[in-house]
């Protein structure tokens, strides 16, 4: 089940909500959805201090635009010690791209499909802040969709949580903060941290009272859309649309820019509209052996309890 992601970028794939919920891109330069620019450099440049630093780098060769998103800047940092790749934002403090770094931590430490590794976030001397992970070179297309498929459903499996719905931090999709209190149930966190926070957000930027209104029928009948399904909590990436989707250079998968929390596993195709997954990542999704993995959890709740 799909939710309204008011500011993301994937809107503007649909011209409707396009027109209406058209994210703003300040900077002067865009390209597929991607700001490019330079970080200024100084003698005091957080960034070239730790990358020179902790970094293990004695030199720095070249910084390179490269693709990040509309919301902050992106580059690359060649160096002796290999590449680095660093978002800057100066409008938004650390804790954006703590949460960040915290939901790649948790992908990777799934040890399933490719997500870059992070290595240090920290704020920008003045304002903003910065965050620097492993680089990644991409092949030339966005790769496999059935191996795609294969390891994410890996990724589902080994991403299991005691703790219930949600995630460690509050995080942001696209620009939108996404509230990630730890919940008992899937229902209740649905209706009220990702359904019931976008409307409310909807209502009180557009003022359309007609889809507020339906809305809210829809939470008042929630749970008998998952009636007799028991729903255990997984490691979700948060935001898979096609702009967070590619390959490395070997055509292994990788995602980016997670907004990651614990939830119902399908809830992570509710970008599916506008991330391009065909059959063959459905068919090898589903391959992977949820009924074990479902069996498993459900024994370390009998042990727990």
């Amino acid at each position: 089940m799909a939710v309204a992601l008011v500011g993301h970028p994937c809107f503007t794939q649909l011209h409707r909500l396009h027109h209406r919920y058209r994210p703003t891109c300040t900077q002067s330069v865009c390209r597929r959805g991607v700001v490019v620019g330079m970080m200024a450099t100084s003698e005091k440049d957080p960034v070239r201090e730790w990358i020179l630093g902790e970094g293990g780098a004695t030199n720095i060769n070249r910084v390179i635009p490269i693709g990040g998103g509309c919301i902050s800047i992106a580059n690359r940092y060649d160096t002796n010690a290999g590449s680095f790749f660093v978002k800057t934002n100066r409008d938004i403090g650390p804790p954006m791209f703590e949460a960040e770094a915290i939901g790649l931590n948790a992908m990777y430490s799934t040890n399933t499909i490719r997500v870059p590794k992070p290595f240090k976030v920290g704020p920008l001397l003045g304002r903003g802040s910065y965050i620097i992970m492993e680089f990644i070179e991409f092949g030339s297309s966005r790769g496999d969709q059935a191996k795609l498929g294969r390891k994410l459903g890996e990724m589902h499996k080994a991403g299991i949580s005691d703790k219930g719905f949600g995630f460690m931090v509050d995080n942001t999709i696209g620009s939108t903060p996404q509230v990630n209190s730890w919940t008992s149930d899937w229902i209740t966190f649905y209706g009220e941290h990702r359904l019931g926070y976008q409307l409310q957000l909807a209502q009180e930027q557009y003022r359309d009272n007609d889809i507020y209104a339906k809305g809210q029928r829809l939470l008042k009948n929630l749970s008998a859309l998952f009636k007799d399904i028991e729903i255990k909590p997984c490691l979700l990436h948060g935001d898979l649309w096609s702009g967070n989707i590619c390959s490395d250079r070997n055509s292994e998968p990788v995602i980016l820019d997670p907004a990651c929390y614990y939830g119902h596993n399908e809830a992570e195709f509710g970008m599916s509209w506008c991330a391009g997954f065909g059959t063959s990542f459905y068919n090898s999704y589903f391959e992977v052996p949820f009924r074990a993995w479902i069996s498993l959890l459900n024994s370390m709740v009998k042990e727990k309890w």
